[in-house]
């Protein structure tokens, strides 16, 4: 193994401190999210920025979880997001993996008028007219079905799919395997690095929409996780706040502050899982010489 010259080190630790800093960029923000929502008002007030709070205080969140209907929101948003991302992954598949097949007729125009939806669609006063005639306001799916098949997730799986070598079909058929079957035992497995990268995108889209909450659901039981942060964000300043027991009142701002955290940490566990098969190779012994 090679000897790195001192040029190259010195090169190599730069990248490292840069790469620190960046990392430490990235995190603070949050980080101080974190520290502000378990921080009493008075030393938020006194030092302004708080690297690690005096007294810790849960206040904050218990304020949170009193009254602001965020369990009720957990469970609705929790089942649009498993619920939802199974099936965008399984229309998104059943429309991609046809579309990558040469013989399909009509693939070109089927494609041309997917793509076309990227750069233009029906408007806000027609989706919400469609909603509103199949029967969805105010129910769960108003909030699933409009957005089932995303133009820009089918691309990108049927570009993976076309990536694929022919063989892999071929000799699955020669085995006597269907269509059906070789899609099922052959192609899918090999999908899960591009499922996992699209299911992701569809998940953090289920998890951080709010605007459709707003527009097709008034049941305030049914309304998601973002619709009733906002809510929170909007109303807090203006909502009285108990004084416990320990003297320290509930800052508005660090209710604000429990309020993301609340709402982001959920999807940030998704991504250790996925992140994997990012980088995982999909051909890896698929094919041999």
């Amino acid at each position: 193994m090679n000897q790195l010259t001192s040029g190259e080190q010195i090169a190599k630790h730069i990248n490292h401190l840069l790469l620190i800093l960046l990392a430490f960029m990235c995190l603070f923000p949050f980080y101080y999210v974190v520290i502000v929502s378990i921080s009493p008002e008075s030393e938020v007030m006194r030092k302004g920025i708080v690297w690690f709070p005096e007294v810790i205080t849960w206040n904050a969140y218990r304020e949170m979880f009193s009254g602001h209907g965020l369990m009720e929101a957990y469970q609705v948003t929790i089942f649009r997001t498993v619920v939802g991302t199974f099936l965008n992954l399984l229309i998104t598949f059943m429309t991609a993996y046809p579309l990558s097949k040469k013989m399909l007729p009509g693939r070109s125009a089927i494609t041309f008028y997917i793509v076309f939806t990227i750069l233009f669609n029906g408007g806000l006063i027609p989706t919400y007219l469609i909603v509103k005639s199949l029967g969805l306001l105010d129910t769960i799916w108003a909030l699933i079905i409009p957005g089932l098949v995303g133009a820009f997730n089918v691309i990108i799986m049927k570009s993976f799919f076309e990536q694929l070598p022919p063989e892999i079909e071929e000799s699955a058929k020669v085995d006597g395997a269907g269509d059906l079957q070789t899609m099922a035992r052959i192609i899918f497995p090999l999908t899960l690095p591009v499922m996992a990268t699209v299911g992701l995108f569809y998940a953090v889209f289920h998890w951080n929409s709010y605007f459709d909450g707003v527009m097709y659901i008034q049941n305030t039981d049914l309304n998601p996780l973002q619709v009733v942060l906002r809510n929170i964000l909007l109303n807090v300043g203006t909502q009285h706040m108990d004084v416990y027991q320990d003297d320290n009142l509930v800052s508005t701002h660090a209710v604000k502050m429990a309020a993301v955290v609340l709402t982001t940490l959920p999807i940030l566990f998704v991504y250790p899982f996925a992140q994997k098969y990012f980088t995982k190779g999909a051909m890896l012994g698929s094919v041999k010489g």
